[in-house]
């Protein structure tokens, strides 16, 4: 028996019509967004197959990443394959297509370029992101679509206005960690060497400045709009997943690194404060959890901390127990360090090792904070570990930490 259709307009589809059904799809772009139930919407993806095959997958978004969840269904007698969702109107997200995926040779590999490699953005759409190729890390352009729904939160600080700071690009080696790494460094338009040392914010995946997280857009737009003060911030590139999967998650070494090398060097050069109340260290996923760590290790030197997505549900290999770091919040006295966290409601998923989600381990995470009397803002988005949403929120919290 046929899967209901849920759509509305599929509802209605005439299969003798598809020819006007995709000219009008083509005008108004997908995926197709209707009126739902209470308030909710009725979401659509769509892909048009004109030759016969086998399956036709989303990835990404409400659809996760693994069948069948994430399989279209193919509307019968027609060239239409469509998978549809009930979702708040303010969700956002970013997703790719792809065709005779399920049990395809891609599918089971364990090397993430070679599963991905025939994913393809929805050619329907016209919403992009786009992650740019990357000489350093041998990485190659990747576009993918992005959908915001009618309710989505604006993220009014990503043009770039009149007003603009300067970006530094160094190589930096670490003794302690045992190799080289891209550092960036941004200063606020009107920056002084000579001034009284500014604010600083250290924001681990530095790399991400080349696309999808314009930070230095952000610092510029909110300091000219007096959202927060000018400050310093110095990005940290990761090297590789392999060398970021080892350092990032709870990494006393790295820890040792930013605080005994990079942060003096740093100081060298720049006019930054050494007052944690004025400093934040901030970071995605496994640059959260690496963000948290950092203050609870250190609070002498990182007073404020921006988690987004963090990847709280990590133990390490020896250790039978989930939620690492949340239990040394929970052990720990609670120090002098404010917080702000997020997760998005669509990070449901199981994680490595059948862990807790990540919207379950933040959840934990901000009720242990709580319980220990920490200063603790959190949210939630209507999305999931997207680079899409965390580049609007992260504005957000600088404004609430400063």
């Amino acid at each position: 028996m046929a899967d209901r259709i849920e759509s509305p307009r599929l509802q209605e589809l005439d299969p003798a019509r598809t020819a006007e059904f995709w000219a009008e799809i083509a005008e108004q772009g997908t995926p197709l967004v209707e009126p739902g139930p209470d308030g909710d919407v009725w979401l659509t993806f769509l892909c048009r197959s004109r030759e016969p095959v086998s399956d036709v997958s989303v990835f990404g978004g409400p659809a996760g990443w693994d069948p069948p969840a994430n399989v279209m269904q193919q509307l019968p007698g027609t060239d239409v394959w469509y998978l549809t969702f009930r979702v708040g109107a303010d969700l956002r997200c970013t997703y790719r297509l792809a065709v005779d995926d399920v049990g395809s040779t891609a599918a089971n590999a364990e090397d993430w370029a070679e599963r991905t490699a025939h994913w393809f953005a929805d050619p329907l759409n016209p919403a992009t992101f786009v992650y740019p190729e990357d000489e350093a890390t041998d990485s190659h352009e990747t576009v993918i679509s992005l959908a915001s729904l009618p309710d989505a939160p604006p993220q009014p600080w990503l043009a770039p206005g009149p007003e603009r700071g300067a970006l530094a690009q160094y190589s930096h080696r670490s003794e302690v960690l045992g190799n080289e790494r891209r550092i960036w460094v941004y200063t606020p338009a009107g920056y002084a060497p000579d001034a009284e040392p500014l604010p600083l914010l250290l924001l681990f995946d530095g790399d991400t400045v080349l696309g999808p997280m314009p930070t230095p857009t952000i610092l510029d737009n909110l300091i000219e709009a007096g959202r927060i003060p000018p400050m310093i911030a110095v990005l940290v590139d990761s090297l590789t997943q392999e060398v970021r999967n080892r350092e990032l998650p709870c990494g006393a070494p790295f820890l040792e690194y930013l605080t005994d090398e990079l942060l003096p060097w740093v100081r060298e050069r720049y006019r930054i404060t050494t007052d944690p109340e004025r400093t934040i260290v901030a970071g995605q996923s496994h640059g959260g959890q690496a963000a948290a760590f950092a203050a609870l290790r250190r609070p002498d030197v990182f007073g404020n901390v921006v988690s987004q997505s963090g990847s709280f549900w990590w133990r390490p290999d020896d250790d039978p127990e989930h939620e690492w770091l949340s239990r040394q919040y929970a052990e720990a006295p609670r120090q002098p360090i404010r917080l702000w966290l997020e997760a998005g409601l669509q990070e449901r998923g199981q994680t490595p090792g059948s862990g807790p989600s990540i919207l379950v381990a933040n959840r934990h995470l901000r009720t242990i904070l709580r319980s220990k009397g920490y200063d603790v803002q959190y949210s939630e988005f209507n999305g999931g570990h997207d680079y899409a949403c965390w580049r609007g929120s992260i504005a957000e919290a600088l404004i609430a930490l400063t």
